[in-house]
């Protein structure tokens, strides 16, 4: 059986709302993910390529990308990428097609599967934008002090950033 309740909100994201939940202490104890800019993977398609290409900069700049959301930002792109197919198949064809009897006459109408495809990957989608604060809803909850700027920036991280590595 798997664990009850809602899954707990990490430290951070109590902060960034302002919860006095968020103390020190707890901060401390918790594992944090390793800083920097995740690589895209290269069996990403074309397609979620270009979503990875366009997210990693507004992720970073939310400060909400680690390294270690490689993977969960890739299933993101690749998702996305399916979910946009199945959209432009829908956009070609419509959402129906008729089924007809031997003689010709529409019997009845029937969903194409990539209605159904659609639907389910936009729910996984929407599920991974919360986590990632890419909804309205999940940026009205996040609260951020101050965002960083150039000057702020560690050196190093400057560095590597003007590098391109």
């Amino acid at each position: 059986m798997g664990r009850r309740g809602p899954a707990p909100t990490p430290t951070e994201k109590l902060r960034m709302r302002g919860s006095p939940l968020a103390t020190k202490a707890r901060l401390a104890k918790e594992v944090k993910g390793p800083t920097g800019r995740p690589a895209c993977p290269a069996w990403l398609d074309a397609d979620a390529k270009k979503a990875w290409k366009q997210l990693v900069p507004q992720l970073e700049s939310m400060r909400v990308l680690t390294k270690i959301d490689c993977n969960a930002l890739a299933r993101y792109c690749r998702l996305w990428s399916r979910w946009r197919r199945a959209e432009e198949f829908i956009e070609k064809n419509g959402e129906m097609y008729p089924l007809k009897d031997e003689s010709g006459r529409i019997k009845y109408m029937q969903q194409w599967p990539q209605v159904s495809i659609s639907t389910k990957l936009a729910q996984q989608l929407t599920r991974l934008e919360q986590e990632f604060g890419m909804t309205p809803s999940a940026r009205s909850r996040l609260q951020v002090d101050k965002l960083p700027t150039i000057d702020d920036e560690d050196p190093t991280a400057k560095f590597i950033r003007l590098a391109g590595i």
